[in-house]
């Protein structure tokens, strides 16, 4: 068989931390790290000592294929036809790969020794690699010699007995140090049924090694041969197999260079996009917090505006109370102390200061507000090249100066939606051009004040409500629009509901269109109009 053998790369994200690949990879268990100690092949291809396997966790499953599944016998030298049947059966998962692995009926001591690993664990000994070699036959001593024919290693002592007894008396012997650039050491495989025999020949029926005892035994009267003379067969179905495999692994390693090249251009991407979202972000809230300092300034600013406008008014309304006592004290000394003439000396100045005083015109209510609302809803153009929301509004809706639009104020039909608009402004008559007021709104029939129609009011966020109800019956009603609890202007009204008329058809004669002056419409007397073609006796459909 061909030496130029290529390690198939495991699943490297099952490896343990710290697992190496190369020789090592051929040599050190994935498990405990450490050189192989009788290692077993599973049927995912990678090799495990056998202790490490024994202590792996097994569960249950259900082999419905039978005794003689590839999965759980893959690779075993000896394999028993059985009959398909639903059985219990145990198995593991790969450390490696976590691929399940049907163990045969032997278990794991069943499976497949990998020879390739002892093979290259027993080079890497000879080379100082690893672990020193022990004696075959005495089990104790490190060897020193190889019997090239026997194919096995030696030590000093038992070496020497090798060379006494007649067999193995002109067996050649070699040091280890001249086995270090062999490639294979040549140690033959023994039959696992007869441990002295050594697999020389291949049984065609059962496709496995055997020995002289086995075909004259269990495997007798089966077809077999020399492995040497059936290794070119069997070694060609192999690599035809694998040159059917080759294309899949360029395909599959072609797929992942694909996804790598995705990856990283996935990566450079998503770094290129977060780049423009921490720009982007950066830029808005500086736009944000520029915004935020000119709210806090023009709140500043109404604040000393206000408080400049208060003071003022307060230092007024002081001189004028100021003025105002010291007249009244004046005054009333003068009538209670004074003499008639002293009062009648001082009269005339008393009475024109009172009278000047009493004539100067002042508020008792503050002339500024407390009126300062912020609506965070609010478009304030842009700032920084952004979009920033969030106004300051000292406005106060005037109810005296709001507006009712719509041609439903006065006129409505029963079970119809009837809706009309309210304008809202300050006292200057100004649109306050933003919502948030409470706008109270009530329809009442005038003979049923106890049953009020139901109202919607939607706020347009600009100054404007849009308001509808649907009056049930016919009548008079009175509707009342109110803001902070005072009539807008032009509230209340009344607002008659007329029935809803369906059409109907009617006759009429030309007289009518001759009594109309010769319009094409004419008047019925529910109060609809009749559309006429021209003179005559004419079926028409009455609008109302």
């Amino acid at each position: 068989m061909s030496e130029n053998r290529k390690p198939l790369m495991g699943f490297m994200g099952k490896l343990p931390s710290g697992t190496a690949l190369g020789n090592s990879g051929k040599t050190h268990c994935p498990l405990c790290m450490g050189l192989f100690k009788v290692p077993r092949l599973l049927p995912c291809l990678h090799t495990v000592c056998t202790t490490c396997l024994e202590q792996l966790e097994p569960f249950s499953v259900v082999d419905i294929r039978g005794g003689d599944s590839d999965t759980s016998s893959e690779g075993s030298i000896f394999q028993e036809l059985k009959p398909c049947s639903l059985q219990p059966q145990i198995g593991i998962l790969c450390p490696v790969c976590d691929a399940q692995v049907d163990l045969p009926m032997g278990g794991v001591k069943a499976l497949t020794i990998d020879h390739l690993a002892v093979n290259d664990v027993m080079l890497e000994s000879l080379r100082g690699e690893g672990q020193g070699l022990v004696c075959d036959l005495c089990s104790d001593r490190e060897v020193e010699k190889r019997c090239q024919t026997c194919k096995a290693n030696l030590c000093h002592f038992c070496c020497q007995a090798h060379r006494r007894q007649k067999k193995t008396t002109y067996h050649t012997m070699v040091d280890l140090k001249d086995l270090k650039a062999y490639s294979r050491t040549g140690k033959p495989i023994l039959c696992p049924a007869h441990p002295a025999e050594e697999l020389r020949l291949f049984c065609e029926l059962c496709d496995q090694p055997v020995c002289r005892d086995c075909v004259v035994g269990e495997h007798r009267e089966h077809p077999y041969d020399f492995t040497s003379n059936v290794i070119h067969k069997h070694g060609d179905s192999v690599r035809e197999l694998l040159k059917d495999t080759q294309p899949h692994v360029e395909a599959l390693e072609e797929a992942l260079a694909q996804i790598k090249g995705t990856n990283s251009a996935l990566q450079e991407r998503v770094e290129a996009v977060a780049a423009d979202v921490r720009t982007f972000s950066e830029g808005y809230i500086k736009a944000i917090e520029e915004h935020r300092d000119k709210l806090l300034k023009q709140l500043e600013d109404i604040r000393v505006q206000k408080e400049n406008s208060l003071q003022l008014q307060k230092a007024q309304l002081e001189q004028l109370l100021a003025d105002m006592r010291t007249g009244v004290e004046f005054t009333q000394h003068l009538l209670t102390s004074g003499s008639d003439l002293e009062i009648l000396i001082t009269k005339g100045v008393v009475v024109e200061r009172l009278t000047k005083l009493n004539q100067v015109e002042y508020s008792v209510h503050p002339g500024v507000n407390n009126k300062i609302c912020f609506f965070p809803q609010g478009k304030a153009g842009l700032c920084r090249g952004y979009e920033v929301y969030g106004t300051i509004s000292t406005k106060e809706v005037d109810p005296t100066k709001c507006v009712l639009q719509g041609e439903d104020l006065h006129r409505a039909r029963e079970k119809q939606p009837a809706t009309f608009t309210l304008l809202c402004k300050d006292a200057a008559g100004d649109s306050m051009g933003r919502g948030g007021d409470n706008i109270q709104v009530a329809v009442v029939p005038k003979d049923k004040k106890d049953s009020p129609v139901r109202t919607m009011v939607h706020d347009n966020k600009d100054g404007t409500y849009y308001i509808s109800y649907t009056p049930k019956e016919a009548g008079v009603y009175t509707v009342w629009v109110c803001i902070k609890e005072q009539h807008v202007q032009g509230s209340p009204f009344t607002v008659t509901v007329r029935k809803r008329h369906r059409p109907h058809p009617g006759v009429f004669h030309c007289c009518t269109l001759c009594s109309s002056g010769g319009q094409k419409t004419a008047h019925c007397a529910c109060g609809g109009t009749m559309p006429a073609e021209g003179p005559g006796k004419v079926r028409v459909i009455c609008r109302a």
